[in-house]
C-alpha cells in the first residue's frame, strides 16, 4: 500500500466519475444511500468521501459557497458550536467545462466534533472535514463532495471498535495516501458524462 494510488470510479451508474484509492468501499453494498448521494468508505481507518448532487441553492453566493455548506452540515450534525474553519479557497477541475471556461469548485475545510449514528455527544470524535462546492448552474445542481478524516477517536465511539481510540494513525504510517491528497484528486477529476442524469433534477 505505500505506492497507493487512485484510480477511476463511476458514481451514478457512469454518468459521473471521478477517482479515488480503491481501498475506499460503496456503502450502498451494506446499507440504503439515498438516491442523490454515493458513499464510499475505508472501515480500516474510519475515512469517508460522499458525492452529494442538491438541488442548486441561488440564495448561496459563489464565493462564499463552500463554507456556507461546511457551516450546514456542522449544523446538521449538531456541531456547529465547535467547528473550526482551517481554510477556504478553490480548485480548477483537469476535466469538466462549463462553457468555454475550466469548471471551479469553491472549497473549505474545518474540523468538529462529531458523533456516529444516533450515538450522544459523550461520543464524539474529533474530525477533519474537507468539502467541496460544484455549482453546476446550467443543470440548477450544487454538487457536495465531503471527505471526513479522524483526528482522534472516542473510547466511548462505534468507531473505537474498528480503528482503536485515541490519535488516528497517520496516513504514511499506514501507507495510505494523505486524505488531503486524495480529496484534492477526488474534486480535480469528477466529471459529468451524461448530463441527463440532472433533467429529473437530483
Amino acid at each position: 500500500m505505500a505506492g497507493e494510488s487512485c484510480v477511476p470510479r463511476p458514481l451514478f451508474g457512469g454518468a459521473i466519475s471521478t477517482a479515488f484509492p480503491a481501498r475506499f468501499q460503496d456503502v450502498s453494498n451494506i446499507r440504503e444511500v439515498p438516491d442523490h448521494q454515493e458513499v464510499f468508505v475505508d472501515p480500516a481507518r474510519d475515512e469517508s468521501l460522499i458525492f452529494e448532487l442538491l438541488d442548486l441553492k441561488g440564495e448561496v453566493d459563489d464565493t462564499g459557497s463552500a463554507l456556507w455548506f461546511l457551516r450546514d452540515i456542522a449544523n446538521e450534525q449538531d456541531a456547529g458550536d465547535n467547528l473550526v474553519v482551517e481554510h477556504s479557497g478553490t480548485l480548477e477541475l483537469a476535466d469538466l467545462r462549463l462553457g468555454e471556461a475550466p469548471a471551479v469548485a469553491g472549497t473549505s475545510v474545518g474540523q468538529l466534533a462529531v458523533s456516529k449514528g444516533r450515538q450522544g455527544r459523550e461520543a464524539q470524535n474529533i474530525v477533519r472535514l474537507y468539502l467541496a462546492n460544484i455549482r453546476l448552474k446550467n443543470a440548477a445542481t450544487d454538487v457536495l463532495i465531503t471527505a471526513y478524516e479522524p483526528l482522534l477517536i472516542n473510547p466511548l465511539s462505534e468507531s473505537a471498535a474498528a480503528v482503536a481510540a485515541g490519535p488516528a494513525i497517520p496516513a504514511e504510517q499506514a501507507g495510505c495516501l494523505l486524505m488531503s491528497e486524495i480529496f484534492k484528486v477526488a474534486v480535480m477529476n469528477f466529471n459529468v458524462h451524461d448530463w441527463n442524469l440532472f433533467n429529473g433534477g437530483p
